[in-house]
């Protein structure tokens, strides 16, 4: 009984630990107003990053060693423990699979950095259909608040991009 408080303790703590990352990550991102659609894909990333490294070491041996002892001596400290393991393989499939799309558009965000405003606008009919089948398709990606987050960072780049071209010209 001694080893399971211990061992509770310890669960208990790494629960507060990866509470404090989920809390963080869902908090309202506070970005600059003129970021272009890149911030998009590299906020993603590394969200992913962070998630799949918090994966990793719930994965660990050590921790599922740790696990297996609770789950023998039916330690009630598991319940909140499955739910924040559940948590955050949702967080980190949601990023993997926001990157994967966000990926599709990437040709699209470099051709909106360099093109002149008349070739930027051939563009925007594939970048419009790709955003489009995005929002259907992803199952994460398909919320207003996001594609309308990336509609403003896309418009953002066009509008830096055009303000370049005229400063140029």
């Amino acid at each position: 009984t001694e080893v399971t408080e211990k061992l509770e303790e310890v669960v208990t703590t790494w629960i507060k630990q990866i509470r404090q990352v989920l809390v963080e990550s869902d908090q309202m991102r506070r970005e600059a107003d003129d970021l272009g659609p890149s911030a998009e894909l590299e906020y993603w990333k590394t969200r992913m990053s962070t998630f799949n490294s918090l994966l990793d070491e719930i994965k660990s041996s050590r921790v599922k060693k740790i696990i297996s002892i609770l789950q023998a001596a039916r330690s009630k400290t598991l319940k909140q423990w499955r739910e924040l393991d559940s948590s955050v393989t949702i967080a980190a499939n949601e990023a993997k699979d926001n990157v994967r799309y966000l990926y599709t558009l990437d040709k699209f965000f470099c051709l909106l950095a360099k093109a002149s405003p008349v070739t930027m606008m051939e563009h925007v009919p594939s970048l419009m259909n790709t955003i489009c089948m995005i929002y259907c398709i992803s199952p994460y990606y398909n919320t207003s608040e996001r594609v309308t987050a990336l509609l403003l960072k896309i418009t953002n780049q066009m509008i830096k991009t055009c303000k370049t071209y005229l400063c140029e010209g």
